[in-house]
């Protein structure tokens, strides 16, 4: 908030000096109008800058110079090739832009190349901040449980969204299938769900790799560029980046190792769901979604029921219990209902003998 406030007074400072000082001899609104659209300029350059690393910059800078004395050489060429005159301005002029443009364009993308941590000292500390960028991957954003993740705090850095992983995602948002529609605007709602958290910053980058089709090693191509980590749910992108020496975030194999730990003899009772694959078998859910296979509870579908845990089968994919049903154990079961006793009859000894 104090940096908005900040470029909102320099772009009415910048307004109101040019309608002050009314440059290029023009009336006093239209330059204050021409000051405030200059400062306008400034501010989304300076915004778009800051989303630029160290190494891109001094890549940059360094194009630039280069670029710069190159046109100056060119231009002692034209100053001597041509003559005086507006041919000649305007060549040397465009040498100029040209060069520098070339060199500014080409010293920022190959500026990542330049290995600042060699030097020390301030430049020490780039190499760590950008390896605390994560990268975000589609199917990790459609899940959604990374905006729970980042809420708790146990994220830190800045969140890289490429803008490929955008377009995807823009086009299952738009499929004419109703449950990838669904997903994909899921997807779009859990973005604009992190940027909202305090703490966590949204970066989105526009590096593409063209020669590359599949959005996957697009990906993994980009991590070893930033040298980040890659957050995703999807096991063949985990394989993969990981043959390719890329650090991977997992969320499935965090929500593994968060499940409790059961040991096989403990005792759980457990809601039977729905009838297994195999003979008299039952399946039933934990809260986190744990599949536990029961032996013999084929026919306590929906009921509770206590059973012993027998084995656990952990997988990166998730993880399955197996346990036993004992019908001859003693279960906790509901309390009887009392049944309405039929009434005893009172015999009335009267003056006739009946029954009342």
């Amino acid at each position: 908030m104090d940096l908005w406030f900040i470029r909102i007074v320099f772009i009415c400072f910048v307004g109101i000096a040019s309608w002050v000082l009314q440059p290029f001899s023009l009336p006093h609104q239209q330059a204050g109008l021409t000051g405030l659209g200059i400062g306008a300029g400034i501010v989304l350059f300076e915004i778009r800058l800051r989303m630029v690393s160290l190494k891109q910059l001094i890549g940059a800078v360094i194009g630039s110079i280069l670029g710069i004395i190159g046109a100056y050489l060119f231009s002692l060429v034209l100053r001597d090739a041509l003559a005086d005159g507006p041919t000649q301005n305007f060549l040397q002029l465009l040498v100029m832009l040209l060069m520098s443009y070339v060199g500014l364009i080409v010293g920022g993308s190959k500026g990542d190349l330049l290995n600042l941590s060699a030097l020390g000292g301030i430049f020490g500390g780039e190499k760590l901040s950008r390896r605390s960028q994560k990268i975000l991957d589609t199917s990790v954003i459609i899940d959604g449980r990374i905006s729970d993740v980042a809420e708790t705090g146990f994220l830190e850095g800045v969140l890289v969204v490429p803008q490929f992983v955008l377009r995807e995602l823009q086009l299952v948002a738009d499929s004419s299938d109703p449950l990838k529609r669904n997903r994909g605007r899921r997807g779009l709602d859990v973005l604009a769900k992190l940027q909202k958290i305090a703490g966590i910053e949204i970066q989105i980058v526009e590096d593409d790799f063209p020669s590359l089709r599949e959005v996957d090693l697009k990906l993994i191509e980009l991590a070893q560029q930033y040298e980040a980590k890659i957050v995703t749910n999807d096991f063949n992108l985990n394989k993969v980046a990981q043959v390719r020496g890329v650090d991977v975030l997992n969320i499935n194999e965090l929500a593994n190792s968060l499940k409790p730990i059961v040991l096989p003899g403990e005792i759980m009772r457990v809601f039977i769901l729905k009838e297994g694959k195999e003979y008299n078998q039952g399946v039933a859910y934990l809260d986190d979604g744990t599949m536990v296979v029961v032996d013999n509870a084929r026919k306590m579908m929906g009921k509770n029921v206590d059973i012993s845990v027998t084995s656990v089968l952990q997988t990166t994919a998730g993880k399955m219990i197996f346990g036993k049903f004992d019908e001859r154990a003693p279960h906790p079961t509901a309390p009887p209902r009392e049944h309405p006793r039929k009434p005893t009859p009172i015999v009335v000894e009267g003056g006739n003998g009946g029954e009342v």
